[in-house]
């Protein structure tokens, strides 16, 4: 694993990026191989993949139906959970992010350029 422009390059031709909306390692997954792959210009200062980037958690992934899930945690247990039940969904173009408007965060519809992964990880 090692850090190139603004992304960190991991095992098995993944990429990652930091989410500023998420405040959280998104990574997506390029090159030849099985499964989903998105499109990436080569350039790890300004990348674009393609096509969107869509990450979903919770009760918001297709065939979660009647599970319990992290947006009812404190109120079974009495404790803040842990995580979120979110949307992400984004398109990252020339080092930007653009982020749609079904995200659930407070970034949603806005643009912002991509910080270095490292740098977005120590502001937690």
């Amino acid at each position: 694993m090692g850090a190139r422009g603004i992304l960190r390059t991991i095992e098995g031709g993944r990429l990652a990026f930091w989410c500023p909306g998420c405040n959280e390692v998104h990574q997506v997954t390029v090159g030849e191989g099985e499964g989903p792959r998105w499109g990436f210009n080569g350039d790890y200062d300004k990348p674009t993949f393609t096509p969107s980037v869509l990450i979903r958690s919770g009760h918001y992934v297709p065939g979660q139906e009647g599970r319990l899930f992290w947006c009812t945690y404190e109120t079974r247990t009495g404790d803040k959970a842990p995580f979120q039940c979110s949307v992400c969904h984004s398109f990252v173009a020339d080092g930007q992010i653009q982020f749609l408007g079904d995200c659930t965060h407070a970034l949603a519809g806005q643009t912002v350029a991509l910080s270095p992964i490292d740098t977005g990880a120590q502001d937690q």
